[in-house]
């Protein structure tokens, strides 16, 4: 076998999105050969940039004689290929759902050579010399409950050009057997759980996502957040994305002695439940934060490195759920400012009292713009399919910012009725005679919006008449 030492480690795009091919240094004289298998560290680098995979489990396969196939095989988890000793030749053939389906890519590895499989491309091996042996990482432990997918070897349409031809191999019965490419149910993509499904957002997101196989929508009465057997609550290694739109969101009753357990149960216990669960099984965890974790005393916008600093008992909840989020791995943590869906809110009062003869008074002195859950959704998604870096981002509406009051006015105006029947008050003034407990407001809740990047949403006044006229 003759090896190519002192290469470079690199990394090589193939015919099939995410199928990585490496160059490793091989490092070797006359006693023989070393290199470094996996190195996470330099193989995760920007020079190469392998995905950071997780592997759990270390797996050998020795092929005693030139011509041993096996294959083709896409299995649900990604895989990391390297040869010990010996040559292969490798094809690979991309059985996701999605317009790469049947792409297919070929290469022969030795020790030098080694390549990354990413989750339902299928994968097949072809012994080129005697007594070789292929080392394979994955990250998921193999389940019969898992979904495989698997091809002919000897497809006509996807027509690999296999060295040695099949009719002189060694084969499975099984692996003959495989069904051809237009036979095949495409592996679909991972899990996506949505939590929170009966909410405001939760509805815009089962109306932005649809329903599919692959997406679930989970309330309060589907799955306990809260509950210690969460872990065990489904396969999650199945699951590439969790969504949560689940949180207590009374503010006021948040003040309250059961309010108070309740909050930090949903905001933060629950939060640290799932990201125990992302962290452990490489899922990325999608969290809604809230301009309430900031305490509205800046002069300027709040940016996404602002330090929080929330005034009440949900505001701390929320910065505690967002400390919680940031420890893992794959995160998006959206702040947003005061959200608008499908449901009672501001927005909705407002109109209401409008047709109804009411003339309110509304809060002049709290600052910020409104976010509306269909720009979240869409954005959500804009991040999990552009695999956005991770980390915070301020998601909310455009424009000038506005204070309660000029909201109101301005739906009032939209609906066809007078402004001038809307008065303002200062939120000290407003709360002053309330029976319950008020939660402290911060004065300043607008968030910057970098309109450069990838998350911008619609401007606030049109999407104001748009939610309004829907």
């Amino acid at each position: 076998m003759s090896i190519d030492f002192g290469k470079a480690l690199s990394a090589r795009e193939t015919t099939i999105p995410g199928l990585i091919l490496l160059d490793l240094p091989v490092h070797g004289d006359s006693r023989g050969w070393f290199k470094e298998n996996w190195q996470r560290e330099k193989m995760t680098a920007s020079a190469v940039d392998l995905p950071d995979f997780g592997p759990v489990q270390n797996n050998i396969s020795f092929n005693d004689a030139v011509g041993t196939t096996r294959g083709i095989h896409a299995e649900p988890w990604d895989k990391y290929v390297s040869v010990a000793t010996g040559r292969i030749f490798g094809a690979w053939v991309d059985l996701r759902e999605g317009a790469s389906f049947g792409a297919v890519f070929t290469a022969e590895l030795d020790p030098s050579v080694a390549i990354f499989v990413p989750r339902g491309v299928g994968n097949s091996y072809q012994t080129l010399e005697p007594d070789t042996a292929y080392t394979y990482l994955v990250n998921d432990h193999w389940s019969p409950d898992a979904t495989y997918t698997f091809l002919n070897l000897a497809d006509e349409t996807v027509a690999i050009a296999w060295p040695i031809p099949l009719d002189e191999v060694e084969i499975s019965v099984k692996d003959q057997n495989h069904p051809r490419l237009a036979e095949v149910v495409p592996m679909p993509p991972k899990k996506t759980l949505v939590t929170g499904a009966n909410g405001q957002l939760g509805r815009a997101l089962r109306e932005h996502f649809g329903d599919h196989p692959w997406i679930e929508y989970a309330t309060r009465a589907d799955l306990d957040l809260t509950s210690p057997d969460l872990g065990a609550a489904r396969r999650w290694r199945d699951y590439g994305a969790i969504i949560n739109a689940a949180a207590y969101t009374k503010v006021d009753a948040a003040e309250t002695p059961d309010g108070r357990v309740e909050a930090w149960a949903a905001n933060v216990t629950a939060v640290a439940a799932l990201a125990r669960i992302a962290a452990a099984n490489g899922i990325t965890l999608v969290h809604v934060s809230s301009d309430y974790v900031f305490d509205g005393t800046k002069d300027g916008a709040y940016g996404t490195d602002d330090v929080v600093s929330p005034l009440g008992v949900y505001g701390q909840t929320k910065a505690a759920g967002d400390a919680i989020v940031a420890t893992v791995p794959r995160h998006y943590i959206l702040r947003t400012s005061w959200v608008i869906g499908d449901g009672a809110n501001f927005v909705r009062t407002m109109a209401s009292l409008a047709e109804r003869g009411i003339d309110p008074r509304v809060v002049n002195d709290q600052v910020g713009r409104l976010t509306f859950t269909t720009d979240i959704a869409s954005t959500i998604q804009g991040l999990l399919d552009a695999a956005a870096p991770f980390g915070v981002y301020n998601v909310t509406g455009v424009g000038t910012a506005r204070t309660w009051y000029d909201i109101a006015r301005e739906v009032f105006a939209i609906t066809g009725h007078d402004p001038e029947r809307v008065s303002g008050v200062g939120t000290d003034e407003y709360f002053a005679a309330s029976p319950t407990p008020v939660a402290p407001r911060p004065r300043n809740s607008v968030l910057l919006v970098d309109e450069a990047g990838p998350v911008v949403t619609g401007d606030m006044e049109e999407r104001l008449r748009a939610y309004l006229q829907g």
